[in-house]
């Protein structure tokens, strides 16, 4: 039996981001799974926030989600 083709979302990339109602896509900072003793509240903090994808990756991050958007 073969399988039926189609698209396919990439799931790496469906765990890392998130679309917005307004079709925004944001991620995660990097560096809050170890060594947070050596960082600063402040910076943890602001770690822990999710931001905005910068806007020449938008293109890349939408093509591997078909369906979020």
């Amino acid at each position: 039996m073969r399988r039926p083709k189609g698209i396919k979302t990439k799931k790496s990339v469906a765990k890392r981001f998130k679309i917005t109602g307004t079709g925004k896509v944001m991620r995660m900072h990097a560096g809050k799974r170890h060594l947070l003793q050596g960082k600063s509240p402040k910076r943890r903090r602001r770690l822990g926030s999710s931001v905005v994808v910068h806007a020449t990756d938008v293109y890349k991050v939408k093509q591997a989600m078909p369906f979020s958007h």
